[in-house]
């Protein structure tokens, strides 16, 4: 069976709808916690790497630290640079997700940095190819953003961020395509979660309703991106690094 090594960076990390598109795909998820909930408050620990090259795909999830804090967490950020680095350009398949796909648009050549404002809850994006990323409405909840590497491939983008990636076999996206209410009330459950939302100006329990309205889309268009990247992306062909 395949395996898809899905890079947890904090303790409230679920997966649900892409872990399903995963399985669906018979692929056994295999999952790696990086900051554990006992070590939230002080995130800068050391962390024991798996070897990448015996997973299928690896896909680095969401944080809520930012890719350009080194000081804060570079313990772990940087060795995950380098792995992450060389798993591209040995041709291994990489589907980042926010955090994630910020840190693979830094580890490409590109940049991460504060956005001019967040974006948080079901946005629609501006899509050029829609048969991989559809317009939406995807879940954001991010404050940084990246800027595409040079080379790669700006898929989608928002008024605020570019949104999605392609270069090689690596897939990078802003938005959360794993949202569903199991995952947003798990992160609600972390301090400071529904201030955090309200003080950008939103109702948590519209929020709620919205996402749980939002499932079955939500879970078609995941797992639809989830088929796209494994039938196409990760099988596209390796060019020199």
């Amino acid at each position: 069976m395949k395996r898809a090594l899905f890079i947890e960076h904090d303790h409230v990390t679920l997966s649900g709808p892409l872990w399903r598109a995963f399985r669906n795909r018979g692929y056994e998820v295999v999952r790696m916690p990086v900051v554990k909930e006992e070590n939230f408050e002080n995130p800068n620990v050391q962390v024991q790497w798996p070897d990448f090259s015996e997973y299928d795909v690896i896909v680095p999830m969401g944080s809520p630290w930012g890719v350009w804090e080194d000081e804060r967490i570079g313990n772990w950020l940087l060795p995950e640079l380098e792995l992450v680095t060389a798993a591209h350009n040995a041709g291994q398949p990489i589907f980042g997700v926010c955090f994630g796909g910020q840190l693979m648009a830094r580890a490409l050549g590109g940049s991460v940095a504060r956005a001019p404002r967040s974006e948080i809850g079901w946005h629609h994006v501006m899509t050029d190819f829609p048969e991989i990323i559809s317009n939406g409405p995807w879940f954001q909840y991010h404050w940084d953003r990246f800027q595409v590497p040079p080379g790669a491939t700006e898929l989608a983008r928002t008024p605020i961020a570019s949104q999605a990636f392609v270069m090689g076999r690596t897939l990078g996206l802003q938005f959360h395509p794993e949202i569903d209410l199991e995952v947003l009330d798990c992160w609600l459950e972390m301090d400071g979660g529904p201030e955090e939302i309200e003080g950008e100006g939103l109702n948590v329990e519209i929020l709620r309703q919205q996402t749980k309205a939002e499932e079955p889309g939500a879970n078609q268009r995941a797992q639809a991106l989830v088929d796209y990247f494994l039938d196409h992306i990760a099988t596209s062909e390796i060019k020199p690094v």
